[in-house]
């Protein structure tokens, strides 16, 4: 009996040890399985081509607007005079209304040297011109304090040619600008809160005008303090007017610190649905983009109309 009690003891104990050997075979399978899953992920990022914008300009665009084609697809338009200055208007593929305004010259992004040269035009301010696109989708002028402009940080793009990106402000960003607009000064300074809608801590300035007199690129550089890096911020433009009404912007600057999901993607205080733009308009504002002080452009919203959205 005693034989037999230890013959089954050990039987058992080799069904635990297969159990256990084919349990373990099949965490280790698991683990292969999800490594190469993951792998399969990285090798994915790893082959983003994060030229494709810079090629879809360079050998897309340039080229079939240079016999006089009007829209240069897949660009809206290409004004300027060649690379140095020349510019792409094109739909962005996020939203309906917003439009990017790509430079023809080989730039990075917000922390190429090339922005910082003498020679280098405002594109910030092309940017702030060709929001008529904007709102020729949206069918109408908007108030300036609608309509925004944003560049990401190196680490808070996917693209490695400099873009700029036209569409509506946030609803809520708006709000807390409004109520924040008498602290904003002529200097880079902190916003005294953060800003929505991830609570992201911005710098800001103030500047006068209709039109955008002051490059946000070179504006920002000269007031970051020793150490800093230009390529860890995103900057924006956001249309306003001051307190007393008089046209102006402001610039905002994050910086990337990579905690709570901040990248420096300054591109998160922009609506690509344009909630803001079924708010009723204010009328003083409304009124003063219709009359004289609004800049000229060479074609009018419903110009831009025929071009973007076709026959009513």
């Amino acid at each position: 009996m005693t034989s037999r009690r230890c013959m089954r003891a050990a039987a058992r104990r080799r069904v635990m040890r297969s159990m256990m050997a084919r349990a373990s075979w099949k965490r280790w399978l698991r683990f292969v399985c999800f490594t190469l899953v993951m792998a399969g992920f990285s090798q994915e990022a790893t082959a983003e081509d994060r030229d494709a914008l810079w090629k879809k300009m360079d050998q897309v665009c340039v080229p079939v607007a240079a016999p006089g084609a009007h829209p240069p697809s897949p660009c809206i338009r290409v004004p300027g005079n060649g690379a140095h200055g020349g510019y792409a208007i094109f739909k962005d593929q996020a939203g309906r209304y917003q439009y990017l305004v790509i430079p023809l010259e080989r730039i990075s992004g917000v922390e190429d040297p090339a922005l910082q040269a003498k020679r280098t035009p405002n594109y910030f301010a092309r940017a702030w011109d060709a929001r008529s696109y904007v709102e020729a989708a949206l069918h109408g002028r908007r108030p300036r304090d609608q309509l925004m402009l944003a560049v990401n940080s190196r680490y808070g793009r996917s693209q490695d040619q400099l873009h700029i990106h036209i569409d509506c402000v946030r609803t809520d960003v708006h709000q807390v600008l409004q109520r924040l607009l008498p602290a904003v000064g002529k200097q880079w300074r902190k916003l005294p809160q953060p800003l929505p809608p991830s609570g992201h801590v911005y710098d800001a300035r103030w500047v006068d005008g209709e039109s955008l007199s002051v490059d946000p690129f070179k504006s920002l550089a000269a007031a970051l303090p020793a150490g800093d890096a230009m390529d860890r911020h995103g900057l924006a433009v956001v249309g306003a007017r001051s307190p007393d009404g008089r046209p102006g912007f402001i610039l905002l600057s994050i910086k990337a610190t990579f905690d709570h999901g901040n990248r420096g993607s300054a591109e998160e205080l922009e609506d690509h649905e344009c909630a803001i733009a079924a708010e009723p308009t204010h009328t003083d504002t409304f009124t003063s983009l219709l009359g004289k002080n609004h800049e000229p452009s060479h074609e009018t919203v419903s110009d831009k109309e025929a071009i973007l959205l076709g026959p009513p």
